[in-house]
Formats: C-alpha cells, sequence, structure tokens
C-alpha cells in the first residue's frame, strides 16, 4: 500500500471541539461513541435488512470501467436487496450497492439512526447506504459535492485509504470525472509504472462496527471491504466559498461535459482522458521532481 499513517480514534467529542480539532484543520478522525446509542447498533444486520427491506429492488455497481456511450455511473444491474444479500452470503466480491438511499422507500429504518449533534448542518434527506461483501473494492475518488462525510460503519471490519486533496496532482487523476485511474494499484503501488505515488501520502481507517469515520471535503478514499459489512454516509453540504465554488462546477459544468462528450464520441473520449490521466501527472513530476 501507499504509504499511511493510522486515522486516529477518539471516544465522545463535544461539538466544539470536533470542529476545531477535525474540521477547521480537515482531519480525518474516528468517532468511537457517535452511534453508541443508536438502535442500528444492535439491530443492523443483513438478516435485518432482508427483513425489513429485502423485497426493495436495488441498484448494484462493479468495478467494470464505464466504456463506450456509457454513462460513468451508471448501475451494472437492478435486483431485490434480499437476493443479493444472499450473493454476499455465497462469496459475492465485487457487486456493491452504492449510495442508495434505502431511507426512502423503507422509512421506518430511520428510526434506527439519529442526526449527530456534531457541528456539522447534515443535509437530512439524503443519508445513503453502501453495502459489500468480503474482499470487494472501491476505486479511488472523491466526492462531486464536497461535503463533510460522517460513515457510519455496521457490520464486518472494512479499511477506508484517505489522501488529502493536496495530492491530487499525483494521483493520476482523470480529467472530467472524479476517480483516479483505474489501473493504479494504490494497495501494491507499481512506483516504476506510475512514481506519482512515489510522493502520495494517506491515512488509514480500520473501522469496526460501530465506528463513524470523518471525512473532510475533497479528501479522495478508496476502499477495502474485509468482509459483509454496511456503512451509512450523512454528509453536510460546504458552506465556504471555495467548496461551493468547486462543488457548483463539478456539478454544472465537469458532469454536464463528461455526460456529453460520452454520449457523442464514446470510447474515444474515455482513451483520451485516460492517456491525460498519465501525461498531466508525468508532467507535473517533470516539472516539480527532475531528476
Amino acid at each position: 500500500m501507499i504509504e499511511t499513517t493510522p486515522v486516529e480514534r477518539v471516544g465522545a467529542v463535544a461539538a466544539d471541539a470536533f470542529l476545531q480539532q477535525y474540521k477547521a484543520v480537515a482531519q480525518p478522525v474516528i468517532l468511537e461513541e457517535l452511534t453508541r446509542e443508536w438502535p442500528a447498533r444492535e439491530r443492523w444486520t443483513a438478516d435485518y435488512f432482508r427483513k425489513v427491506a429485502g423485497d426493495a429492488v436495488v441498484p448494484l455497481y462493479d468495478s467494470r470501467p464505464a466504456c463506450g456511450n456509457e454513462h460513468q455511473h451508471a448501475a451494472s444491474l437492478h435486483m431485490p436487496l434480499a437476493e443479493y444479500l444472499d450473493r454476499l452470503a455465497e462469496g459475492e466480491r465485487d457487486l456493491r450497492l452504492f449510495f442508495f438511499n434505502l431511507f426512502a422507500a423503507r422509512p421506518a429504518l430511520a428510526r434506527d439512526f439519529e442526526f449527530p449533534e456534531i457541528g456539522l448542518r447534515l443535509f437530512r434527506k439524503l443519508p445513503v447506504l453502501f453495502m459489500g461483501g468480503k474482499d470487494a473494492r472501491v476505486q479511488m475518488h472523491f466526492d462531486i459535492d464536497r461535503p463533510d462525510i460522517l460513515l457510519c460503519h455496521f457490520g464486518g471490519p472494512k479499511r477506508v485509504l484517505l489522501v488529502s486533496p493536496e495530492y491530487t496532482s499525483y494521483m493520476y487523476h482523470v480529467p472530467f470525472s472524479f476517480s483516479a485511474l483505474a489501473a493504479v494499484d494504490f494497495e501494491d503501488p507499481d512506483y516504476d509504472r506510475h512514481p506519482g505515488l512515489r510522493h502520495v501520502r494517506g491515512h488509514l481507517a480500520e473501522l469496526r462496527h460501530g465506528d463513524a469515520l470523518y471525512i473532510p471535503p475533497g479528501f479522495w478514499h478508496y476502499v477495502l471491504y474485509d468482509d459483509i459489512s454496511f456503512s451509512m454516509a450523512l454528509r453536510a453540504f460546504p458552506r465556504d466559498l471555495p467548496n461551493a465554488a468547486r462543488m457548483l462546477t463539478n456539478i454544472l459544468v465537469t458532469r454536464t461535459v463528461e455526460g456529453t462528450m460520452r454520449k457523442l464520441i464514446g470510447q474515444p473520449w474515455n482513451d483520451r482522458n485516460e492517456r491525460r490521466a498519465v501525461e498531466r501527472t508525468e508532467r507535473f513530476l517533470g516539472r516539480h521532481h527532475k531528476p
């Protein structure tokens, strides 16, 4: 794995302390006590989700990069949640439930948690779920809307590799996307093929059942599922001008250009951007890290 330091773990923390010590300085942290009083801490298992929402049809995503005219974030297939959970139990390792508002389909699930008083103005209409099986992976990316994120984790262990946006120029960022080049391996980096990774320093969060991980705005993240698990993301949209401006640019300009060009040009557009991800990183290295 690229060079990392462990994410700090803390117990109970007051809102003022959280804002000063973590949000203000964009420092990831694992909050061990944030979900302690939630019913979800006791209830959220595969069997529970199968019982209360097993017939809900959910979108699932795999690790195959979008090709041709395919939408960059199109689901691979849809199936009832119970069937998906059965597949996870049987060893499914690629299909993932991603950014799905299951609470809209099953409002009773909202009684299993409460929005924490941590100093963030959390967007209350969009708590979203993520699920995956043992050995599933999520490509390195950052969130288009640049939110503060509380990733509340349940089930088996999961690791999250976090990288500050200050390292973006080394990350082989694919133009007009919010992802790193799929061929770049952050777990077992090939420094000869992707020398930019030599200069990247990250944070590694090892999440256990009940933990809540704070992810600051703009942070890259790569997710490793070490067992079947479920995470719920609570989000606070940016209120400072720089992050709000980047959010609007991402949504109104970058995403629009990407979608339009995929439809008009297809795979040559994708190939161009992948080449440019390498070329831009190599140019940056040439300017700032001359032999």
